[in-house]
């Protein structure tokens, strides 16, 4: 699996996705093997919709845990660099140069982003532009809606 792509993620983050994996492993797996021979011992399994709901449950539990497992083991996770510029895992406070509004976000991994926390993908247009800038940088974001200027205000 060496040519799978990099997870970049907070140590809270992998923490997260190993307390998942845990209780998928075993806790929601044992379930469901539970739930499976329950659905057997009712008979006929070709009209046996329990048993077909359980082999789904089943099916959803194995495929979450791959890829739990596929993601902690490409896990590069962020460290705090504070080197003065943009980084995954920075927060940062910019300031849209168009209406003077500020906010304040914070540059996550994709499989952390979190738009109502204020966590942005290393991957959107917003992180993409203010990657490797400094404070007081003005640089342009080229989103979907068109472009538009920020400037960094502070770097955390």
């Amino acid at each position: 699996m060496s040519d799978a792509k990099e997870v970049y993620l907070t140590a809270d983050g992998l923490e997260k996705m190993k307390k998942e994996l845990e209780y998928l492993k075993l806790e929601r797996r044992p379930e469901v093997i539970q739930l499976l021979k329950e659905a057997r011992a009712l008979g006929d399994l070709s009209e046996n919709a329990e048993y077909d709901a359980a082999r789904a449950a089943q099916a959803e539990v194995e495929n979450k845990i791959s890829e739990l497992e596929m993601m902690i083991e490409n896990a590069v996770v962020i460290t705090d660099n504070n080197t003065g510029k943009v980084s995954i895992g920075s927060k940062v406070t910019i300031k849209y140069v168009d209406d003077d509004e500020t906010e304040e976000y914070t540059i996550v991994g994709s499989k952390e982003a979190d738009p109502f926390s204020n966590k942005i993908s290393n991957e959107s247009p917003i992180a993409k532009a203010i990657l490797n800038k400094k404070v007081k940088d003005i640089v342009s974001v080229d989103s979907p809606n068109g472009k538009y200027d920020i400037e960094i205000l502070k770097i955390s």
